[in-house]
């Protein structure tokens, strides 16, 4: 038996940054699992990962083929990088991942966004990365909750059983 006292996560704001379907999922996954879990939730958009909360992406979002190091092929094989640079390698591998992902009734992009809101997740987007990319407040989900600064989302993160991801 520890004597060490424990200290209780209690929230949790995590980065997204790219904008690629492992990537994206694993920032929704842990969202909703600290929702789930009663655990204060902030997750912010940045960079490529803002395709994910941009209305004409989120629904399009690919996997990564080229300079992947852990992509595998059927049996567990590596797949050759030069074979995801062929034409139509990137879009199919896409397609079986969101069809594997389906089979396993693993929500789509929307509906683990429509959990984690639900839950009391919030969402943000970066200010910097939506100028770069001239997007603006119309342009992203709707449950999208404002475009902040990283200093704001800094702020968010306060207080004792605070920790902050990075996807």
């Amino acid at each position: 038996m520890s004597n060490e006292k424990k200290y209780p996560l209690k929230k949790v704001c995590i980065i997204c940054a790219k904008g690629t379907i492992e990537d994206v999922y694993a920032a929704l996954v842990m969202t909703n699992g600290a929702v789930m879990e009663g655990i204060e939730a902030k997750l912010f958009f940045t960079f490529f990962g803002l395709d994910a909360i941009t209305k004409k992406q989120m629904m399009k979002l690919k996997t990564s083929t080229v300079g992947n190091p852990a992509m595998r092929m059927p049996g567990g094989l590596p797949f050759p990088t030069l074979l995801g640079a062929l034409p139509g390698v990137e879009a199919g591998v896409s397609a079986m991942m969101k069809n594997t992902m389906e089979k396993l009734d693993i929500p789509r992009v929307d509906e683990f966004m429509e959990m984690i809101t639900a839950g009391g997740g919030e969402i943000f987007a970066c200010k910097l990365a939506c100028e770069m990319f001239g997007l603006e407040k119309k342009d992203l989900y709707d449950d999208v909750v404002d475009i902040i600064t990283i200093g704001q989302f800094y702020e968010m993160a306060d207080g004792e059983g605070t920790q902050i991801i990075f996807t």
